[in-house]
């Protein structure tokens, strides 16, 4: 979703990049590029008037074509200004102390209401919740069955109710939440293939009839503009309190998203970027923003990775994680991390620049597997003490994984960088932590484990290195 936009305009900044001085009209150049861009996307018109103009005040500024490196800080411009553009500040769902909590999904029929209601559930059921979802969709041939076989996927009860009361059922279901204990309810709504006064009727009915605690609004990213006429239009009837953007992997203009918050004044909450359980978002304007420009989205890789419990470490690796003195069963275990996380193209993804390399196809999709199978055609002793590999043995590993040589030798330069680069960051650990104690008395510092999975880095470690990469 919107890589034409992010190509377009990462070629336009490598252009401003390259002058050693900027003038207004490389400025003014600048700005049309970005407006037929943007218009291209799907982008509202007055919403890419009003972007072009603030944007072009700021960087026509004499601190901005004065500065030693101009062409960067307009960059920063329209960072800042995109991450404004796209709602400013994150936007979480809000749960009330009430037991239980009512979200009330609304929306178009095609939208993906009934898939995201079931990526909700998993995803609050990951943070220790315990969600009922209920089948309000009594017109839509299967809708109850769709929700039902997606909630036993995921291990959420589903409630159907009986009858073709959509009202009757969303009552019900709040009711039988209570007896069952169960802290958050999802309602699934029906939909119609366009906005009608009955569609909203009847969810201006369940409205009242649960007082929901968060209205989300489910919209399809690929139906462009109309998005944001489709958000206006429930923004009217029925104020919803959210936006959820579903099929956001697709390859359509996607301008909507960057129009709706604009448009509408309601933000978008969670973004949907895959088919599977897991694949539903938290939505964060800067990291979109960061991602359009093409400068990666390390923070939430780091999340990711801190979503993999700790325990799944034994204790002796963990020590040896923490002392980054890895052997190739540590290396081992960091890669199967990887995979847990999403895989090569997740990582590489995250990181700037990582979505032209795969584009460009210069990624290798098998590197994980690669590596295992060179690690398990290894002996103990050599996984535990991998300075014992000289030349015949490595032919012999070579030789036992199917590879060549040189990609064995390929593979343990790896190993060695990732070890060297991790002795590094706890290196600097510890000075930080000395630091700390010179400023703060002979307070003692506590060992972590960091990231499990990322040899010790922890969040402070990693958010530092999108800084420097932003820089």
């Amino acid at each position: 979703m919107l890589d034409s936009l992010s190509d377009k305009l990462q070629s336009i900044f490598s252009g401003l990049r390259s002058k050693g001085r900027l003038t207004e009209e490389d400025i003014n150049s600048a700005m049309r590029e970005i407006r037929m861009a943007l218009l291209e996307a799907d982008v509202n018109f007055k919403v890419v008037k009003q972007f072009i103009k603030t944007t072009k005040e700021r960087c026509l500024d004499a601190e901005i074509l004065d500065s030693l490196t101009p062409g960067q800080n307009v960059v920063k411009v329209v960072l800042e200004e995109l991450t404004v553009l796209l709602g400013g500040e994150d936007s979480e769902l809000k749960l009330s102390s009430r037991i239980p909590n009512v979200i009330m999904l609304v929306g178009l029929q095609g939208s993906g209401k009934t898939t995201a209601a079931a990526k909700l559930a998993y995803l609050l059921k990951k943070q220790n919740h315990n969600p009922l979802l209920v089948a309000c969709d009594v017109y839509r041939p299967a809708a109850a069955d769709q929700l039902q076989t997606l909630g036993e996927e995921i291990g959420v009860r589903v409630y159907r109710g009986e009858g073709k009361d959509p009202v009757k059922i969303a009552k019900e279901g709040v009711r039988d939440a209570v007896d069952s204990l169960r802290d958050v309810v999802i309602i699934d709504t029906a939909g119609r293939l366009h906005v009608d006064e009955e569609m909203m009727d009847e969810a201006k009915n369940i409205r009242d009839a649960v007082n929901p605690d968060e209205i989300l609004m489910v919209v399809d990213a690929m139906t462009g503009q109309d998005v944001v006429n489709v958000a206006s239009a429930f923004a009217e009837q029925v104020d919803f309190d959210g936006v959820i953007m579903s099929k956001m992997d697709g390859d359509a203009r996607g301008g909507g998203a960057l129009s709706i918050k604009q448009v509408t004044g309601k933000p978008i909450k969670f973004i949907s970027m895959g088919e599977k359980p897991d694949s539903l978002e938290e939505f964060h304007p800067d990291r979109m923003a960061k991602r359009i420009l093409g400068m990666g989205d390390v923070v939430s890789l780091i999340e990711a990775a801190s979503q993999i419990h700790a325990e799944e470490l034994e204790a002796e690796e963990t020590e040896r994680m923490l002392r980054a003195d890895l052997n190739l069963n540590d290396f081992l275990t960091i890669n199967k991390q990887v995979r847990k996380i999403g895989g090569v193209q997740k990582l590489v993804a995250a990181l700037p620049g990582g979505d032209k390399a795969l584009k460009e196809g210069t990624v290798n999709e098998n590197a994980l597997d690669d590596m295992e199978v060179i690690i398990n055609s290894m002996t103990k002793e050599e996984r535990e003490r991998p300075q014992v590999l000289n030349g015949s043995r490595r032919a012999r590993v070579a030789a036992g994984a199917g590879v060549s040589v040189t990609q064995v030798n390929q593979m343990m330069k790896r190993y060695n960088d990732t070890r060297k680069m991790m002795k590094q960051v706890m290196a600097q650990q510890e000075l930080d932590a000395v630091s700390r104690k010179g400023k703060k008395g002979k307070k003692k510092r506590k060992r972590r484990g960091g990231i499990p999975g990322m040899g010790g880095l922890g969040m402070g470690d990693l958010k530092r290195l999108q800084e420097m990469i932003d820089q």
